[in-house]
């Protein structure tokens, strides 16, 4: 199929003049969007915040390994993947795709608008493949998630059972955010909440009353909690505020040293440069959806210079 048309069945809508769909790495094909607010690209391969940079920054907010693999079978790693319809491994089947499915599926771009102020709203829709429905997961649904490129980042997850039969699911935007130097970042925002310690065997751990300090490998499940997360990052003069709906967990993640030199999409070095905080629904409170129901999840990205 040549680019014209595989750039046809991807986009169901006119795009307005701040919008381009364009070859992006590996021959992906992705959305840029060039605005009075910023610049960004949606990769139409697991409709993928790749890239966020707003006007007022100084670098970009999102942090992206140079090592990743842009392949129309793997995940991009950085960014903001999302996971659906399960986090982490499968609970039945080692076979199953991490994360889910969605990550790796094409999305279609149903919607482009840009309104008076020039902020762009970009949505995007996956559903089951009826050639190749997931073997791991049959169930009906519907997904949107729209995008607006404005003077915040605004994400919104959509999920609709479209079935005859309820189902449970998983869900995160596993945002992927650019810092100077891990070890001088601070989280504040989950003081209040206690947490699943994955590097320990999950174990549950009380209410910390002190912002997040990392100091080795990180990977926290923060439960029954719909706070505002901000990282404060001295190295880049700046703050990142996140604030979410329709999410009860907050995963905030590094692999440190060991975990990235195991991962062959992840560069040795790069584990300073990054760090996850993640509006989801995972683990207790997955969700689950009866026929004809819908659920919603929202985050906004605040950048603001120190």
């Amino acid at each position: 199929m040549s680019q014209p048309d595989i750039f046809a069945t991807l986009v169901r809508t006119t795009l307005p003049s701040a919008v381009h769909v364009e070859t992006g790495a590996g021959g992906l094909p992705h959305v840029v969007i060039r605005n009075r607010h910023g610049y960004a690209e949606i990769y139409f391969h697991g409709a993928h915040v790749a890239a966020w940079r707003p006007s007022a920054a100084a670098a970009p907010v999102l942090w992206l390994s140079r090592e990743s693999l842009f392949a129309a079978n793997k995940p991009i790693r950085g960014g903001i993947p999302i996971c659906f319809p399960w986090f982490g491994a499968h609970a039945s089947e080692p076979t199953a795709p991490a994360h889910g499915f969605a990550r790796v599926r094409p999305w279609t771009l149903i919607d482009a608008q840009e309104d008076r102020d020039g902020a762009v709203t970009v949505t995007f829709e996956l559903t089951p493949d009826a050639a190749a429905p997931s073997p791991f997961w049959p169930h009906a649904f519907r997904a949107t998630y729209r995008v607006t490129i404005g003077a915040t980042l605004d994400l919104a997850l959509q999920v609709q059972n479209t079935g005859t039969t309820p189902f449970t699911f998983e869900e995160a935007l596993h945002s992927y955010f650019a810092v100077q130097n891990v070890r001088d970042v601070t989280v504040s925002g989950l003081e209040g909440a206690e947490y699943l310690n994955k590097v320990t065997a999950f174990s549950r751990v009380p209410p910390e009353n002190a912002p997040i300090h990392f100091t080795g490998e990180t990977d926290r499940i923060y439960l029954n909690t719909h706070a505002t997360c901000t990282i404060h990052d001295p190295g880049k003069r700046r703050t990142i505020a996140i604030r979410k709906t329709g999410s009860d967990t907050t995963v905030v993640w590094n692999p440190w040293i060991d975990k990235a030199k195991a991962m062959p999409d992840f560069g040795d070095t790069e584990w300073p440069e990054m760090v996850c905080v993640e509006t989801c629904n995972v683990n207790v409170h997955a969700r689950t959806l009866g026929p004809g129901e819908t659920h919603a999840m929202t985050a906004t990205i605040d950048m603001r210079p120190l």
